[in-house]
């Protein structure tokens, strides 16, 4: 999306290119818990902005927590001082809902306490801090979103919405899946494209017209079983079934089950373009064709 709006980018990660990045895109390898790497990367690219991404997401952290705050906390850190050492203009963060926690009205406004019960969470929290930090102290841009569940045409990454996209995914190419939660199981959830768009729209709003440095964002809350409804509609003879996992479980019930992104929708115009039965219909071709190219599908 930022190569068709005519920006130089850059990519990169710990691990190779991605297979169908575009081919306008060159890639860099980075580990965001060394200082030294980011500190040389960004004396030889400048870049004006820097969507930092990089974490592990709230299952893979709970099974590795020690890795999970080097990456997403010291990672943070180490591209905040980076940005303020040699001049970013800009840097966009991705939070979650995972910063909430258990025992909030709904829907969950920008403004509640933060008492996250798992490590993506606590580390997300100190991330909007220290940004909003080096926002006043330094005058780095920080922007961030906190996203709902996202669901893409990808092969799950250790999150603990993955039994959204999985129901996609193993519909197609098992025929049948067994979510672990319970049908009832309601958070907030976003397709990919509008938390892309997000974040890029988020980046180029006036900084006058911004109220705050993070935003609540929001599309549709469903529950687990209306998911399977609309993937079992799309799909005849599907078969979806529920096997609740104790410890996934306890997370999904710590978070929200709806968001207030009202601050979003005045200050900078956010607005959600997919509903579930939206999302379904975009998102089924691009599973088979996902499928196509990893045929071993989740191995989940």
């Amino acid at each position: 999306m930022l190569l068709a709006r005519g920006h130089e980018v850059h990519g990169s990660d710990v691990n190779p290119r991605p297979a169908g990045a575009p081919e306008g895109l060159p890639w860099h390898h980075l580990d965001v818990t060394d200082p030294a790497e980011i500190a040389a990367l960004f004396r030889e690219l400048t870049p004006g902005a820097v969507f930092h991404l990089a974490a592990l997401l709230s299952a893979t952290g709970e099974s590795r927590p020690q890795v999970a705050y080097a990456v997403n906390q010291t990672g943070t850190f180490n591209v905040l001082e980076a940005c303020r050492e040699h001049g970013v203009r800009q840097l966009v963060f991705t939070s979650t809902i995972a910063v909430f926690g258990p025992g909030l009205a709904s829907p969950v406004g920008d403004d509640v306490p933060l008492r996250p019960t798992t490590m993506y969470g606590i580390t997300k929290v100190a991330g909007e801090l220290l940004g909003d930090y080096y926002f006043r102290r330094y005058g780095v841009d920080f922007r961030a979103v906190r996203f709902p569940g996202l669901i893409s045409a990808t092969l799950p990454g250790g999150g603990t919405s993955d039994y959204a996209p999985l129901m996609y995914i193993e519909g197609l190419r098992a025929g049948r899946y067994e979510a672990f939660c319970r049908p009832d199981s309601r958070i907030p959830m976003m397709y990919m494209p509008d938390g892309i768009r997000a974040l890029v729209e988020l980046a180029a709003a006036p900084r006058e017209r911004l109220s705050r440095s993070v935003y609540n964002i929001a599309a549709f809350s469903p529950t687990a079983q209306e998911i399977a409804d609309s993937v079992m509609r799309a799909l005849p003879g599907v078969s979806i079934t529920f096997e609740p996992d104790p410890r996934r479980q306890a997370i999904l019930d710590s978070w929200p089950d709806a968001l207030d992104d009202s601050l979003a929708r005045r200050d900078w115009g956010w607005r959600p373009e997919h509903d579930l039965e939206g999302m379904t219909a975009a998102l089924i071709p691009e599973v088979r064709a996902l499928l196509r190219a990893h045929p071993e599908g989740a191995a989940h």
